[in-house]
């Protein structure tokens, strides 16, 4: 069942005030003050009763202000895209790890986590002991057997998550990777299907595969005899994937049962979020039914031997918590990720850059400051002689200069130089925006119109303080 970072909501924003747009860089002494925004030489105002909290961010230290307050950095339980620590933008994602790397199917790496190696003991070490029992003329090769009955198993539980793959490959959706690790194999697709019939098929296809799976070993064990090898491992390969499908198939997230159950909700009430909770709580009492039941089931169905009660009931309550865990928690976090995207439209760029004024590079920084504040900005880019941005001077430098220093320092040496991946479209919002940060990370972006004109500075800081302050909200 892939677990996607894919939840997005279709919520509409709060409309937020929109900045004045800045002017041409050939009149910084002219510019402006923008709405919403701060000055540069006192303490930012909090926003009014109404504003969107989201558009428009309490500022961090404004330019011209020796302060010690720092950007609040990302929540790692909130699972904030690309996130940063203090002070630093949306870092750019690692490369995906997580074990073993067997390879690249379809252009996806496929992994195999530490904690395979300890399930395929454990399988070995049970599936031996069935051995024992039908062909006991095996002996200690019963081991090497029930290895490869391990290794057979999670192929595929590999077909399973493939079938995921293959199906976003074709809409369209990134698969950051696929992982085998303790209990089965997870998908991770990075978007959301956009219609529910796409969700339903989407998680479909992974059951579908492993029934026709089982009907296969099914049509390759009725030639071949029982009481043999390969009779054994097709049978066991059979009930496997069976349990495998059926169980995947329970309508509850982060089941593929759950996903499809999510897309019927969606279809009906046309709220992607609907869905996710409906699934979620599916998914919870399905968790507790799990610790409870499986138990019992298992107990009623094996054998009344007072023997044969004590460990077996032992294993047969730990392997329920243990799934009933796994369940409650992935339906927890698919809330999570649920409610993630339904707040990520509220990230505009147009709404959170802070004004800019333009200045020369051998302008001092008292004097760079004074036309700042004078123009009610938070902001200095550095422009050449004909007026072009070259480089953007960095906050944090700016705070770090005593204040009797700044009218013998040139904003140049403050300044850092624009790359093309720090120039950054006004109309950008939601995950375009913070995927448009994370590929080039940065402290403080030039925010340009479709034209080309200048639009203003946006913070790597102030996207983080907003989006801590749109996850905050109510869904």
């Amino acid at each position: 069942m892939p677990p996607d970072a894919s939840r997005t909501g279709d919520t509409p924003p709060d409309a937020a005030p929109t900045p004045q747009r800045p002017p041409r860089p050939d009149s910084p002494a002219e510019s402006t003050p923008a709405a919403g925004h701060g000055t540069a030489g006192e303490p930012s105002k909090q926003p009014a009763a109404g504003d969107d909290a989201a558009a428009r961010p309490p500022a961090g230290p404004s330019a011209g202000v020796e302060s010690d307050a720092g950007a609040p950095h990302h929540r790692t339980e909130a699972h904030t895209p690309g996130g940063g620590g203090p002070g630093r933008p949306p870092q750019r994602r690692p490369e995906p790890g997580g074990g073993l790397l067997m390879g690249r199917p379809f252009g996806v790496p496929v992994y195999v986590a530490p904690s395979w190696f300890l399930v395929a003991a454990l399988i070995t070490w049970v599936f031996g002991g069935q051995l024992d029992r039908v062909l006991p003329e095996l002996g200690a090769a019963r081991y090497l057997v029930s290895l490869f009955f391990a290794v057979a198993f999670y192929a595929s539980v590999l077909v399973h998550e493939l079938a995921h793959t293959v199906a976003a490959l074709r809409f369209k959706l990134p698969v950051r990777r696929i992982q085998l690790q303790f209990f089965g194999g997870v998908s991770e697709i990075e978007k959301e299907a956009e219609t529910p019939g796409r969700e339903f098929m989407l998680a479909f296809v992974g059951p579908l595969l492993s029934l026709v799976l089982s009907g296969v070993f099914y049509a390759a064990l009725l030639p071949v005899e029982p009481d043999s090898v390969p009779g054994v491992l097709l049978a066991g390969l059979m009930v496997s994937n069976l349990i495998v499908a059926v169980f995947n198939l329970l309508p509850g997230l982060p089941l593929d049962g759950g996903r499809m159950l999510r897309a019927v909700v969606w279809k009906l009430t046309g709220k992607p979020m609907s869905g996710t909770v409906a699934a979620a709580w599916v998914g919870r009492a399905l968790a507790i039914a799990v610790l409870i039941g499986l138990p019992l089931a298992t107990q009623s169905l094996g054998s009344n031997a007072a023997d044969d009660v004590g460990m077996d009931t032992v294993l047969d309550a730990l392997l329920a918590a243990i799934l009933a865990a796994i369940i409650w928690t992935g339906a927890g976090n698919s809330l999570r990720m649920a409610r993630l995207r339904e707040h990520l439209p509220e990230l505009r760029a147009r709404a959170l850059t802070r004004r800019a004024v333009p200045v020369q590079a051998d302008t001092p920084l008292s004097e760079a400051l004074r036309r700042a504040n004078a123009s009610g900005a938070r902001a200095l880019v550095v422009v050449d002689a004909d007026g072009t941005p070259a480089s953007l001077v960095r906050e944090a430098a700016i705070v770090g200069v005593p204040e009797h220093r700044r009218p013998w320092v040139a904003v140049s040496t403050l300044a850092q130089d624009l790359t093309d991946g720090m120039r950054v479209s006004a109309e950008l919002s939601g995950e375009e925006l913070l995927d448009a940060l994370r590929a080039n990370p940065a402290t403080e972006y030039l925010v340009v119109e479709e034209t080309g004109e200048i639009y203003g500075v946006l913070s790597a800081a102030d996207v983080e303080r907003a989006f801590v302050k749109a996850m905050a909200r109510p869904s």
